[in-house]
């Protein structure tokens, strides 16, 4: 099943990009995040092809015409693999493979590649290996050249028995079922954990955000920790939890960085991390950190909050952390640091801090002291004027 995963010697790997835009707003005409997906994945991106369509076609998802043109494209440039920016249904896959006659892979088998890659913890691969599993347990009706009947019984004079693809199914059923326990008694542990911290009246507060925004940075130089930082996408894929002493409080709250989110996230990831996720569902406070110096950062915004939405979170206080101010250009620099910002018709507190240099650290320290006395019904200046919740 050459398109089930991907070559066993990724730096090697060259690929060609594909997107096609049905008219929907975050279209990414240049496939920069694609490519940056692959790269992070160990591929080579050697040339990038788009095409406009009003709707996916049944059979090659992009229609027998623009697969001429792509298998021409990947012909010139020595691509090894295929990979679209969008999700493939397992017949388009197939489809597209037999007429280009190279691998083709979607953009959810690549994020699935990466988070494979770099989970490090046991319940991380844990739930890494649910996703894939999932994945892989709707494309057990495309390739497998091992189709024949299997002989039933014992002997010359056993009955018909499965079909390879059905005993397939019933092992991916059966590690899907193994991995979704195992997943669960960490899940029982976890909320263990957090009632432990519920008990000694710990103030929780998680960083979500966009990948690639500095989440792992930024909790790195509040708490003195060395949780791995990277400029790539997906660098922190498990959470990590410390205690935050703000001194202006006069206590210490507990800080947990957390998996990164991004554009199509697959529905599959989302369910397997729901036990990471958690850490962010049961928070006192969200801290959402946005890339400020990436121009797409209100669409990263809104996937952010539509993420947070489908795991339940989007009733948790949030404080927007506009991160990397230092890789502004000198005509975009915030003339204050502090302010409020609409989301969702919602006005939320923002600070500009630049996480590298510690810009505007001491500034998201001071508010979050404030939060922290005002969840204990300690007033301070900062919480005596109550901002509006909602744009008149």
């Amino acid at each position: 099943m050459s398109g089930a995963r991907f070559s066993s010697s990724p730096p090697s790997t060259t690929v060609l990009l594909v997107g096609v835009d049905f008219g929907l707003p975050h279209f990414d005409l240049e496939l920069q995040e694609l490519g940056l997906l692959a790269q992070t994945a160990g591929m080579t991106p050697v040339a990038r092809i788009a095409c406009k369509r009003k709707a996916p076609d049944a059979a090659l998802f992009v229609g027998s015409g623009k697969a001429d043109e792509i298998r021409a494209l990947a012909q010139m440039h020595g691509a090894t693999e295929v990979l679209f920016d969008q999700s493939l249904s397992p017949a388009q896959q197939r489809n597209l493979e037999r007429h280009i006659e190279l691998p083709v892979n979607d953009r959810t088998l690549l994020i699935l590649e990466i988070f494979a890659q770099r989970a490090r913890s046991h319940e991380g691969k844990l739930q890494v290996e649910l996703a894939r599993l999932q994945y892989l347990s709707t494309r057990l009706v495309r390739r497998w050249s091992h189709l024949e009947r299997q002989t039933g019984g014992i002997g010359a004079r056993g009955g018909p028995g499965e079909k390879q693809i059905e005993l397939d199914r019933r092992m991916i059923g059966d590690a899907i079922k193994r991995t979704r326990e195992r997943l669960v008694k960490l899940k029982r542990q976890r909320s263990t954990q957090r009632r432990q911290r519920e008990r000694r009246d710990t103030f929780d507060i998680s960083l979500v955000g966009y990948t690639n925004a500095g989440k792992s940075t930024i909790f790195n130089a509040l708490v003195k920790a060395r949780a791995y930082a990277a400029d790539q996408l997906f660098a922190t894929l498990d959470t990590t939890t410390r205690q935050l002493y703000l001194g202006a409080a006069g206590r210490s709250v507990s800080l947990s960085d957390t998996v990164g989110f991004i554009r199509d996230l697959p529905h599959g990831l989302i369910d397997a991390f729901q036990a990471t996720l958690q850490e962010a569902v049961e928070a006192d406070l969200l801290l959402h950190v946005v890339d400020s110096s990436n121009p797409e950062f209100p669409e990263q915004m809104t996937q952010v909050q539509r993420v947070l939405r489908e795991i339940g979170a989007e009733g948790i206080p949030q404080i927007l952390v506009f991160n990397k101010i230092d890789a502004l250009e000198s005509d975009r620099y915030p003339a204050i640091l502090e302010d409020c910002y609409e989301v969702d018709g919602h006005m939320i507190p923002r600070l500009f801090v630049s996480a590298r240099s510690g810009e505007g650290l001491d500034g998201l320290r001071s508010i979050l002291s404030s939060k922290v006395l005002a969840a204990a019904g300690v007033m301070t200046p900062d919480t005596a004027i109550e901002l509006p919740s909602e744009l008149p």
